[in-house]
């Protein structure tokens, strides 16, 4: 408990009473760390950082100057219970990063996954559950109860709504307002995010063999311009779906949606 020997902390910083320091942090100039705040091994604040409430920080994460993380939610309803942040391991929390703690109504509990990249001016709302891999370009807004999966880019400038799911894979384009939820592996652009393909160059580079990117493609154009509902298309693409990507979208568009889909136009 509290601050690990090995640990470097600025004079100038405030660490309440309570706070665990793990080995080989780094706490620099200005920043305030919170009573109930635990930071792993080698984890960096750069300056003037803000970490309070119930906040877990995995292993190797950095912190630029003027992030909020921890912060109680910005929701009327929040009535001072006691909520989490957890942060994973290896994430990259550019300056003016703002992340709240959950809500009674969410689960009580925000998460953002390992090996995220977050840049300048993002804000991650309460409740959300962000997967490994993320990146959120600048000044991107995740709302509250947001479910981004593994391996999902969004563009800057851009929104999503409260509890929509972005799919694994999914790649959303700047000055986007994603109001539905988007299938994995899709490409989203738009003013009013609009479903406009795959995320073939996501695909490509994460080495996803070109059987399964061929089986994706026919399965996008059967959702597109197959007979009956999008709900029945999906429902016959998994009795026929030899892919395991394929099967993926399937399970995820079966899945539970409070927002419904941005499907194919």
């Amino acid at each position: 408990m509290g601050i690990d020997p090995s640990a470097q902390v600025h004079a100038s910083a405030i660490v309440d009473d309570g706070a665990v320091i793990g080995p080989g942090c780094e706490v620099g100039p200005f920043c305030t760390i919170g009573a109930q705040v635990k930071l792993g091994t080698n984890v960096v604040l750069k300056s003037h950082v803000v970490v309070t409430g119930d906040t877990e920080i995995g292993d190797e994460t950095i912190i630029f100057p003027f992030s909020v993380i921890g912060e109680i939610p910005q929701d009327l309803k929040f009535a001072g219970e006691d909520t989490k942040l957890v942060i994973g391991k290896r994430n990259r929390i550019r300056e003016h990063v703002t992340m709240n703690a959950g809500t009674a109504g969410g689960g009580y509990v925000t998460r953002v996954g390992d090996d995220g990249l977050f840049m300048a001016g993002c804000h991650v709302a309460h409740d959300a559950q962000i997967g490994n891999n993320v990146i959120l370009v600048n000044n991107v807004a995740v709302a509250g109860h947001v479910v981004i999966e593994d391996d999902v880019i969004v563009g800057g400038l851009s929104g999503l709504h409260q509890w929509v799911r972005i799919g694994r894979g999914a790649i959303i384009g700047a000055l986007s307002m994603v109001t539905a939820d988007v299938l994995p592996h899709a490409l989203v652009q738009g003013p009013r995010g609009e479903l406009d393909g795959l995320n073939l160059v996501g695909l490509k580079r994460r080495g996803v063999n070109r059987a399964d990117i061929t089986a994706l493609r026919a399965a996008f154009l059967m959702l597109k311009q197959g007979e009956g509902s999008f709900q029945d298309r999906a429902a016959r693409l998994s009795e026929e779906a030899d892919s395991e990507y394929v099967r993926e979208m399937v399970a995820f568009i079966t899945g539970d949606s409070d927002r419904g889909f941005l499907t194919p136009k």
